[in-house]
Order: structure tokens, then sequence, then C-alpha cells
């Protein structure tokens, strides 16, 4: 576990389009780019093992002009392999989400930034509920959501998870649009996120049967 004091002033970053860490999370990574395996390598080395999944914002990669979103996740380095060519396996447990302060200038060939964690307090806490989540009506509508984005999942275990456990998971793997991950991501509470994800879902199931009337 780490405590609030573990937190570091400067955290290395992987700006990465999609990619949603959400705290108690798990996101699998394959890293392949020179840049990004010094990052893994010098954050292994560091006490906490951690690294900043933020998203760059519109088509920007985060190199140039550094147009990075507010708010990202920080995640701990829990397993780790490395191929016969020299690629990363990462797998990274979120730990708390943090604002972007500032992006220094330094001698890494990744960027980093100071970061304030002050406003995610409660990300280093126990999992959260969500006391009005109706499954009765949440679970037809993730049915037909993953229908009709022929996506497969173990319906028993999901149906049996715990309410954080549930909708993060949900949040991290549906494929959404960036900026709709951030906005999963920026929810202030499971509730929020929960509310985020079912309008999405409704949106898309909308979007979905409106070209199949075009076509």
């Amino acid at each position: 576990m780490i405590s609030a004091a573990d937190l570091p002033e400067l955290l290395p970053l992987f700006p990465l389009p999609g990619a949603l860490l959400l705290p108690r999370g798990r996101l699998p990574l394959h890293v392949f780019e020179p840049r990004y395996l010094a990052m893994v390598d010098d954050a292994l080395k560091s006490q906490e093992r951690l690294i900043g999944m933020i998203q760059p914002i519109g088509d920007n990669t985060g190199d140039d002009d550094q147009r990075l979103h507010a708010i990202g996740c920080s995640g701990r380095i829990t397993s780790f392999t490395e191929t016969d060519d020299g690629r990363y396996m990462i797998t990274l447990s979120g730990v708390s989400r943090f604002r972007l302060s500032e992006v220094t200038q330094g001698f890494t060939p990744y960027l980093r930034a100071r970061v304030d964690w002050c406003s995610f307090d409660r990300d280093l806490g126990q999992a959260e509920h969500d006391p009005d989540l109706d499954r009765n009506s949440f679970l037809p509508l993730l049915e037909r959501f993953f229908d009709m984005a022929e996506l497969q999942t173990d319906w028993d275990s999901l149906k049996s998870a715990e309410d954080e456990m549930m909708i993060n998971a949900l949040s991290m793997l549906c494929p959404f649009d960036p900026e709709d991950k951030q906005a999963l991501l920026e929810a202030p509470s499971l509730q929020t996120r929960r509310e985020t994800l079912v309008t999405l879902m409704e949106f898309a199931l909308r979007k979905g049967v409106g070209e199949e009337k075009v076509q």
C-alpha cells in the first residue's frame, strides 16, 4: 500500500490516447519505444515504481507542445516481463489521480512533471460503493451495448463483482473515445462515473440504431 506521504512531487509521464487507468484498477501495457523503455527502467529503480498515465489533448502525442489533459492517474508497476527482443510487458496498478502542475525540462528522453495529489485523497482509501446502482436496469443496458460492440465477458463474474470493480473495469475496457475516457477519469465519485458510463452507452446505442436506419 502507498500512503499520501509516499507520493512523489515529480512523476514520469506516459501520454497515451485512450488508455484509462483508475485507482485500484489494473492496466496491462506493451512498452516498446526506447524512451518509454528507459522510463520503465528508471521507475523500477525508484522506491515507489510509479508512472503517470495521462492523455494528450486531441491528436497531440504529448511530445512537441506538451498539450496534455490536466488530470491523469498514477500506477505502480506490479508486474514486469521482458521479451527476447527487449520489449516490456508491464501491469500498472492504479494508485491515485493527480493534477498536472508543470511539465519539467530535464535530461530524460520522456516527459516528467510536477504534480498535485491533494484533490484526490479518496483514491488512497477503501474501495467506493455506489448506493444508487440498480443492477436490474444497468446490466441489461450493458448487455445491449456489448452485443452492439461485439464484446464478450464472463457475465457470472461481472454480476457478482463489487460496485467499484465492475464500474471501473467497464470504464477502462469499453471502447469509448479518448475524451469520453477522460470524462470517466475525472468523475468525482463512483456514482458520477457510473452515470457517465450509462450516458455513454445509451448514446452509443442510439447512434448505432441511427446508423442502421441510414444504411
